[in-house]
């Protein structure tokens, strides 16, 4: 059974910074990185448990999935089915705060 997707406010505003500053310069890049990551997201609606924990939290909930030069931080809820966006950081960023 999928696990249902939802996506934190503060993630929602990621993206949408990221797609800004990348249509700052291509347009098209813009819309190849966005559709890039939302790709990767749609897999976790599968498979919540591919990505990675994020090693800086040590909370085996909290996991990420990369697709360069962001990383996609995610929270599996399992007993809710549910996959919820967290972050979407540009990796040079250092950590995000969740």
């Amino acid at each position: 059974m999928a696990y249902q997707l939802t996506w934190a406010p503060i993630a929602r505003q990621d993206m949408r910074d990221l797609i800004a500053y990348i249509a700052e310069n291509s347009p098209r890049a813009a819309r190849k990185f966005a559709r890039g990551v939302f790709q990767t997201i749609e897999r976790l609606t599968q498979f919540p448990g591919s990505g990675r924990m994020v090693p800086e939290f040590d909370d085996p909930a909290i996991r990420e999935g990369i697709r360069k030069p962001v990383r996609i931080v995610y929270r599996v809820r399992t007993d809710e089915k549910e996959v919820e966006i967290v972050r979407v950081w540009h990796a040079a960023r250092g950590v995000p705060d969740i």
